[in-house]
């Protein structure tokens, strides 16, 4: 089935609008997800301005109703536990039917051009994951990148059953998330993939929640005056198109891939990312969990310290609640803003899923996780969570380790396993004060847990870094 186009489905919307008497918005159409066992927005518009609106489900044939206002209608319709297909039926004075719905878990996957390449857009072994790529029980539903300066009531888009053709125009990040889910719970999984590449997170959050702070604000003018872009900068800009239309179809959680172009701004990540996760939870008027990755190494040249800068912001946005960090240092390419292994990519960020929100058992999820030091004599003791088994090294040697004195210069460390912590030490520090781990773009270092799982970058101070 081809594609339609962007200006097609526009045109269909804006058709609709004029001509239609009673309409739904795109998220709710035929094979769409509902989130299973919750209360699911169904909402519309219709001509008559206060109609009493009907909605069925044929997994109970329970009738709920509403009465709309001024032409806008909006109900709760229980969902049963997962399964389907099932049948919504939603009566005004005209009837739609909604076919080939599933009830299952439904997870928003956003991001820039990491989590929005497809496996044509470069995958390792792309044509036997496109060709394995059936399973009727994923659904996609597919945003097309465009931008609004005013949050927008509906966006373009469409739901489809997962299929190689289907799967070549969607996330390959977001599709191997999904699957491990469906295979692993048995239970369908609906997948929202709204992204743009090369979108700093300012684009992602409401146009006045970045106004309203004054250094956000600042920030968000030396992303908009960067030259040579071909997406949108402006604050709000595809928060407005992308995610404003959406907040209403009730979901279980978000993947998220982004930071590469707030390396241009990387200070104010420590504030922009955490506040996208909690307006986002706000619109949604729900907690739900928020699963994202760190970004690879890579040699963006010049200051080589940026994107250690933004690492560091991810690292330190896991003090939000029900928040998850998949560490991907590993398998990165310095040459290659967009490295090809993206299955790693999503099976990581499926293990906090698993563990955290569907309560896996005995599933190591995280690589370690700075926790604590402890300085003895001249050598600094690195603590760990996620690392109850013990620490391992790939190599002969730990790299990337660096320590400080009070004078605040730091030098290359010899560092050393002990069970689950390390002892970091240098011949040119007496007294440690500060350790960095892997604190630089293109570091590429060596440690992990005995699950195989790579450490997180990170430092133990709170030094005013110069970009």
């Amino acid at each position: 089935m081809k594609k339609p186009s962007l200006l097609s489905v526009i045109f269909f919307l804006f058709v609709k609008s004029i001509f239609a008497t009673f309409w739904l918005p795109s998220v709710l159409s035929d094979n769409m997800v509902l989130q299973q066992s919750s209360e699911s927005t169904i909402w519309g518009w219709t001509s008559n301005a206060s109609e009493t609106i009907k909605v069925t489900g044929s997994w109970n044939n329970d009738t709920v109703s509403t009465v709309a206002y001024q032409g806008v209608w909006s109900l709760q319709l229980p969902t049963p536990e997962a399964g389907g297909p099932y049948k919504i039926s939603i009566i005004g004075h005209e009837t739609i039917t909604l076919k080939n719905v599933l009830v299952g878990e439904v997870w928003i996957c956003s991001g820039q051009s990491n989590m929005e390449r497809t496996p044509v857009n470069g995958l390792v072994n792309a044509e036997e994951e496109i060709a394995n790529a059936n399973y009727p029980g994923i659904r996609f539903f597919m945003i097309p990148r465009h931008k609004s300066d005013n949050p927008q009531d509906d966006t373009p888009g469409y739901w489809t059953e997962c299929t190689p053709a289907s799967f070549k125009k969607f996330s390959s990040v977001g599709y191997f998330f999904g699957r491990e889910l469906h295979q692993k719970l048995d239970v369908p999984v609906g997948l929202i993939y709204s992204n743009w590449g090369g979108t700093p997170v300012e684009v992602w959050i409401e146009k006045q929640r970045i106004e309203n702070d004054p250094d956000l604000k600042k920030a968000a003018q030396i992303v908009m005056d960067k030259p040579f872009k071909w997406w949108p900068s402006d604050p709000g800009a595809t928060y407005n198109s992308m995610i404003h239309p959406i907040v209403k179809h009730n979901i279980a959680g978000v993947i998220w891939y982004q930071g590469e172009s707030n390396t241009a701004n990387a200070m104010s990540y420590y504030k922009s990312f955490p506040l996208l996760i909690r307006s986002w939870r706000e619109e949604w008027k729900k907690d739900f969990p928020f699963y994202y990755v760190q970004i690879a190494p890579f040699d963006y040249r010049g200051n080589n310290v940026n994107a250690a800068i933004v690492r560091d912001a991810q690292l330190n946005t896991l003090k939000v609640p029900k928040t998850g960090m998949a560490v991907i240092n590993d398998i990165g390419n310095l040459k290659d803003i967009h490295p090809k292994n993206k299955q790693d990519v999503g099976h990581r960020l499926a293990l906090w899923a698993l563990a955290k929100t569907y309560g896996v058992k005995d599933l190591v999820f995280s690589g370690p996780i700075y926790k604590s030091m402890e300085v003895q004599g001249r050598k600094a003791i690195i603590h760990f969570k996620y690392a109850e088994t013990g620490l391992m090294k790939k190599g002969k040697e730990l790299t990337d380790f660096t320590v400080a004195g009070e004078d605040k210069v730091f030098h290359p460390a010899k560092a050393v396993i002990k069970g689950n912590s390390i002892e970091v030490s240098s011949k040119e520090v007496k007294s440690p004060v500060a350790v960095r781990f892997a604190f630089t773009d293109v570091a590429e270092p060596n440690l992990f847990n005995k699950a195989g799982l790579p450490a997180s970058a990170f430092r133990t101070d709170n030094y005013k870094i110069k970009q």
